[in-house]
C-alpha cells in the first residue's frame, strides 16, 4: 500500500487514488508525470519521488500549506 493510501485510512480528511500512467495517459498530460511516484495535493501541490514516511508526512504537509497559499 502506498504511503498515500495509508495516510488516509489514518485520516479521514485525506483521499488517496493511485492510477497507472499508461491507463489514463490524460492525467499523465495534465500533471506531467515524467516518473512515478508522483503524489498531487489538491489538483496543484507535487510531491515527486519516493520517501520515507517522515520526509513524505512533510512534503505533503509544505505541498497542501503552499497550494491553500495560492487560494
Amino acid at each position: 500500500m502506498s504511503l498515500a493510501h495509508r495516510f488516509a485510512v489514518e485520516n479521514d480528511n485525506i483521499e488517496a487514488d493511485m492510477v497507472e500512467a499508461s491507463e489514463f495517459p490524460h492525467l499523465v498530460q495534465k500533471y506531467a508525470v515524467m516518473a512515478v511516484p508522483k503524489t498531487v495535493v489538491n489538483g496543484r501541490g507535487v510531491v515527486e519521488g519516493a520517501m520515507p514516511e517522515s520526509t513524505y508526512a512533510a512534503a505533503i504537509a509544505k505541498a497542501a500549506m503552499e497550494v491553500a497559499a495560492s487560494g
